[in-house]
């Protein structure tokens, strides 16, 4: 029989190991016992599994507790356990004892994680749906090395720590448990006893591939999504000489579900339905979600997630997911990820001291505690929690079939001293200011992404730190683009100042250009820019409301022609008048006014022209794609470039940034065409604007043995106010 030390610490919860008591056992004479801890048992009896046969009336010691002597015999064999629970009617229910079940996990597997070489963790730590014979069940998995004991509890053992207690393999601080009968949709969170004897919190699954939509906080047992591959014209589609233009979404306010369904978060499926549609029409060739990994607090807007393997329950169940991905992919658009490993909320079921100690956030708060969002930054240098991070990534990409991610906060990632003073920061071990290990998380993660045929990955990085998107070989950190942050910040405050002080400030629309060609760029209109008081993209243009729509058509005409690919956050397409709001859908009514429709129609035009002209991509990132006409015309804040495709073919981009018309404007051409047609203004009436322009006659605007701008030959052209131009050779 067992001794009373070890029934005192399983009845209470603090057994350091179960699987050596409960479950069948011989004693010293060759004896075998049956075990079995079932708070709510009346009368537990033991059957063989193979005939079915009752063996034994199992003995209640105490409550919960019941044990015997197997009669006849002498070896572990398969058994079962018939059960009447308290307050039932009298039936008996027949279960597998998952302390019959031997270690689950691989010991090269826990022995890969522990030494920082298993990348896809996912396969083994979580829950999964698994099948022992005719025994259907879940094992369930957690990292937890410091726990003194954990235990799964959840909607299968009435949330009981002590029916599930689980078994500590391996020095990589893992414990596992087969839970026979568990099944998908099942409720469960671990249940962890700290080193020094304290109950914690109960926490979700760090690895949980669905949870319940908030404010309840529990994981739900979901089945390993299929591999699911890039399809083959997305490998040529995410490459850096084709178009990109990104539509960023905030799923939950693109458009609001049914009233009074799921709290007004739209589903999936209605997204499927809505949005790719919406965004292939627009000419986007890729959208780019906000994040929906699991998150607790709506207004973080995903970025202070708890669910790095989970899509948010506030759409729905997660196989709905996998058919918006599809949906994205049948109308040619590429779907982005926001992806966020700088940071994770402190909340008590989350990662926060989650085995009773800072397990996967830094131990210092100087290191491990971001004072801008009071949130914790995981322990980059930790094999266990890079693995999770860098296993995460590819889960989305490999699993999910998304094309990337756009990794959030890079910056805050690269410094040590992010947004710290001195004194509340600790230097690297070379006494230098840099994350040597974020660095280093960073670097493997794109180099596995990288290995994923047609993946990539985009960094918000907002210094100048070196090499973002160079090859690791290379040194570099190894994303494939980069947000181009100081073209943003610099050629907004241009816009913001009225025309006429413009000429003073004419070099910040030209500064991007001395390093536009140090990385692989991506020019971002995103959510930051229209949220905490920042306004709309056409409120933060000047002048009356002709201006402002003048202004703002203009601007995007610039971003368009600018090398680099393109970002615009939703609703910007068409000149929303106030600030994003997450709670409340996009004012699509606004459409019924013919200046918010005609800025709507610019930028599907602009996506178009981007698209059909190899000029205007093909060298998005390289200086050969890009050559100032006119740079230095401050006076009239006038701007022209030429961009080409390295074949030959070239686009002229132009841009009036006064309301001041130039008629007979004379522009230099390069040699070599004979004449140039106007392919796109953003002054057509079509957009909102004053019409006026260069035509669109089959003969074009015929070249002229006329100097201008240092050039031998030129066109003349009428320059409308406010207004980007484009001209294509005929």
């Amino acid at each position: 029989m067992l001794n009373e030390a070890d029934l005192d610490a399983l009845l209470a919860g603090r057994h350091a190991d179960p699987f050596s008591r409960l479950g069948l056992h011989a004693d010293e004479a060759g004896r075998l016992w049956a075990r079995a801890l079932l708070p709510g048992a009346t009368d537990v009896a033991l059957l063989d599994a193979d005939s079915g046969k009752r063996l034994v009336e199992m003995a209640q010691r105490r409550p919960g507790f019941f044990e015997a002597q197997v009669p006849r015999r002498k070896h572990r064999f398969d058994y079962r356990l018939a059960v009447r629970w308290q307050g039932g009617e009298g039936d008996e229910a027949v279960y597998a004892d998952p302390y019959a079940f031997y270690p689950q996990l691989a010991d090269e597997d826990l022995t890969a994680f522990a030494e920082g070489r298993n990348f896809r963790p996912w396969l083994s730590l979580g829950a999964h749906l698994v099948q022992h014979g005719e025994v259907s069940g879940v094992r369930f998995a957690a990292w937890a090395p410091n726990a003194r004991r954990v235990s799964v509890v959840g909607s299968f053992n009435n949330w009981d720590g002590r029916r599930h207690a689980m078994r500590l393999r391996h020095a990589a601080g893992v414990w596992e448990i087969f839970v026979p009968h568990a099944g998908e949709g099942d409720l469960y969170k671990f249940e962890i006893v700290n080193g020094n004897g304290a109950l914690l919190p109960l926490k979700a699954d760090p690895y949980a591939r669905r949870a319940q939509l908030r404010p309840e906080t529990a994981s739900i047992v979901a089945p390993l999504p299929e591999p699911t591959p890039l399809p083959r014209q997305r490998e040529r589609a995410n490459q850096r000489h084709v178009a990109i233009s990104v539509y960023e979404v905030h799923a939950a306010s693109w458009r609001r579900g049914v009233a009074g369904a799921n709290e007004g978060f739209p589903t999936w499926d209605e997204l499927a339905e809505q949005l790719p549609a919406y965004a292939a029409d627009m000419g986007f060739t890729h959208v780019q979600l906000m994040p929906v990994t699991e998150h607790p607090f709506d207004a973080s807007w995903g970025y202070q997630t708890l669910g790095m393997y989970a899509p948010s329950a506030r759409f729905g169940p997660p196989e709905g997911f996998a058919r918006f991905v599809k949906a994205c992919h049948e109308r040619g658009l590429g779907l982005l990820l926001d992806w966020v490993p700088a940071h994770f909320p402190m909340d008590a079921h989350g990662l926060a001291e989650f085995d009773g100690t800072r397990l996967y956030e830094y131990a210092d708060p100087k290191e491990g505690l971001h004072r801008d969002w009071n949130t914790l930054i995981y322990n980059f240098g930790r094999t266990e929690v890079r693995e999770f991070l860098i296993g995460s990534a590819l889960y989305w990409i490999e699993r999910w079939g998304v094309d990337g991610l756009r990794v959030d906060a890079v910056a805050s990632m690269l410094y040590r001293d992010y947004s710290r003073p001195e004194g509340h920061w600790i230097p690297n071990l070379r006494g230098g200011r840099e994350n040597l290990e974020a660095i280093a998380m960073l670097r493997e993660m794109n180099e596995h992404v990288g290995e994923i045929a047609g993946a990539v990955t985009v960094a918000e990085e907002s210094t100048s730190f070196p090499g973002v998107s160079a090859p690791t070989y290379a040194g570099g950190l190894g994303f494939h683009y980069k947000w181009n942050m100081g073209w943003m910040n610099d050629t907004l405050r241009y816009m913001a100042e009225d025309p006429i002080n413009r000429r003073w400030h004419h070099d910040k629309m030209t500064f991007g250009l001395i390093y536009a060609f140090s990385e692989n760029f991506m020019l971002p209109i995103s959510h930051d820019e229209v949220v905490h008081g920042k306004g709309s993209m056409l409120g933060k243009m000047p002048g009356d409301d002709w201006q402002k729509f003048a202004n703002l058509r203009a601007y995007y005409g610039f971003m368009w022609g600018h090398p680099g690919k393109k970002l615009l956050f939703m609703g910007q397409e068409f000149a929303q008048r106030n600030e994003w709001n997450h709670a409340e859908a996009l004012p699509w009514g606004l459409l019924e006014d013919d200046r918010h429709a005609g800025v709507q129609r610019l930028v599907r035009d602009l996506n178009k022209l981007y698209r059909e002209h190899a000029a205007l991509h093909r060298l998005d990132c390289e200086s050969g794609g890009f050559e100032w006409i006119s740079s230095h015309d401050a006076e009239h804040s006038i701007y022209a470039w030429v961009r080409r495709d390295g074949t030959g073919r070239m686009v002229l981009v132009v841009c009036n940034m006064t309301p001041v018309p130039r008629e007979g404007y004379s522009l230099g051409v390069p040699d070599g065409v004979t004449a140039w047609r106007e392919a796109l203004n953003t002054d057509s009436a079509y957009y909102g604007g004053s019409n006026m322009g260069n035509g669109v006659a089959a003969a074009g605007l015929p070249v002229q043995a006329q100097p201008a701008h240092g050039r031998r030959l030129s066109i003349t052209i009428n320059l409308p106010p406010l207004a980007t131009l484009f001209f294509v050779p005929i």
